[in-house]
C-alpha cells in the first residue's frame, strides 16, 4: 500500500503554485494568451482547449452557461462570472454555500432535480439545448458533446471525471482547473487571486492537531446499493495527504471503484468519510450504511469516527474541496481536543 506523503512534503509541493495558476491550463489562444486584467478583453480568443479526449474551441468568452454539475459553482463565483449561468440542473444542496451564494443560485432557473440512486443527473439533451447555451458545464448520461456542438454549445467537464487518471491526486490539479476557467472566461487575474487565497487556507488546515493516521473515503448508494471507495487519483487522497492521513485505498490506481466490505474490513481505518449527495438526511444515510452488522467491527465505527460529507466537498477539483478539507480538519481537531 502506498504511504501518504507527510504534511511538509505536501505543503512544499504547493510552493510556486501562484506562478502556475496563470499558465497551467491546457489551453491556447491562437497566437495570444488569454487576459482577464479588466474582465473584458478578447485577446486570448479563439481559445482551444483539450477537455478529456476532446478538442474544444471557444470563439469568445461564454455568455450563456448551463450548469449540469454543482461543482463549478464556487469557481464561477470566485471568478465573478456566475451571472452568466442561465439555467442549472442537478443537486445543489444549500450546505455547500453561504447565504449570499445560496440566494444567487435560487435565482437561476432549474431544469431538473432528478438524481438517480448512484447520484447521476437525469435530463434530456433537448431541455438543455432549449436554453441556447454557448457553454455547458457537465455531461450527464443522455447528453453528448456532438449533440450540443451541433446546437452551438461546447462542453467542459472536470478533469477528475475524464477517466484514465492514474497519478496520485494533488491540490495543483485544483489550481490548474481554476486556471483553465480563468482562461475560458477571460478572468486570468481573478484566477490567480483565487488560487492564492485557497493556498493560504490549505496551509492553515494542514497545521491543525489531529488524532488519526488512516482513513477510507466511501460513497454509499441510496437504497442499500453498492459501496464505493476512492483511490489514489481522487481528490480525497489530496485532502488526506494534506492532513497527514493515509488513505487506505491510495494503493489503488482507480479514482473510484466498487469496494464491497471485505477490503474495508481488512484495512480497518481509524476514520470513515462517507460522501453523499444531500438527497437523504445524514442520520438516515449513516443508519442505512452502518445499521447492519457488516461494518460493526470496524474501529472507526466503534469509535464513532464516521464523518458524513457532501460529495462536492471532496470531488471533483473545485474550491469546495478546500471547504471540505477544512471541515475534515476541524472535525478531527474537535474530536482530538474532546478526547
Amino acid at each position: 500500500m502506498t504511504s501518504s506523503p507527510t504534511r511538509r512534503t505536501v505543503m512544499t509541493s504547493l510552493l510556486g503554485v501562484l506562478g502556475l495558476g496563470a499558465t497551467a491550463c491546457t489551453a491556447s489562444g491562437h497566437g495570444a494568451q488569454a487576459s482577464g486584467e479588466d474582465g473584458g478583453s478578447d485577446e486570448g480568443f479563439p481559445l482551444t482547449l483539450t477537455d478529456c479526449d476532446a478538442e474544444v474551441v471557444l470563439p469568445a468568452a461564454p455568455e450563456r452557461v448551463v450548469l449540469l454539475d454543482s461543482a463549478p459553482v464556487t469557481t464561477l463565483a470566485g471568478l465573478g462570472v456566475l451571472d452568466r449561468v442561465v439555467a442549472r440542473a442537478g443537486s445543489f444542496p444549500e450546505g455547500y454555500y453561504d447565504d449570499d451564494l445560496t440566494g444567487r443560485l435560487a435565482g437561476i432557473p432549474v431544469l431538473s432535480e432528478d438524481i438517480d440512486t448512484t447520484g447521476h443527473l437525469q435530463i434530456s439533451q433537448e431541455v438543455v439545448i432549449a436554453q441556447r447555451p454557448d457553454l455547458v458545464l457537465g455531461l450527464p448520461d443522455g447528453v453528448t458533446r456532438e449533440g450540443l456542438r451541433a446546437a452551438g454549445a461546447e462542453v467542459l467537464i472536470p478533469r477528475s471525471y475524464c477517466g484514465g487518471l492514474e497519478e496520485r491526486a494533488r491540490f495543483e490539479m485544483l489550481f490548474e482547473e481554476i486556471s483553465t476557467y480563468g482562461a475560458v472566461f477571460d478572468r486570468a487575474a481573478e484566477a490567480v487571486a483565487l488560487v492564492g487565497a485557497l493556498q493560504e487556507r490549505i496551509e492553515t488546515a494542514a497545521a491543525l492537531p489531529l488524532g488519526v493516521s488512516t482513513a477510507a473515503v466511501l460513497y454509499a448508494s441510496a437504497g442499500g446499493g453498492p459501496l464505493y471507495a476512492y483511490g489514489a487519483p481522487s481528490m480525497a487522497t489530496a485532502q488526506l495527504d494534506a492532513l497527514g492521513i493515509e488513505n487506505v485505498f491510495a494503493g489503488t490506481a482507480q479514482r473510484v471503484f466498487e469496494s464491497g466490505t471485505e477490503p474495508l474490513l481488512a484495512a480497518d481505518p481509524d476514520l470513515l468519510i462517507v460522501l453523499h449527495e444531500g438527497t437523504v438526511p445524514e442520520e438516515e444515510l449513516l443508519t442505512e450504511l452502518l445499521g447492519s452488522s457488516r461494518l460493526d467491527s470496524l474501529r472507526a465505527v466503534q469509535d464513532s469516527a464516521v464523518l458524513p460529507l457532501l460529495f462536492n466537498f471532496t470531488e471533483p477539483a473545485s474550491p469546495l474541496i478546500v471547504d471540505g478539507l477544512e471541515r475534515i480538519g476541524d472535525w478531527l481537531s474537535e474530536q482530538e481536543q474532546a478526547g
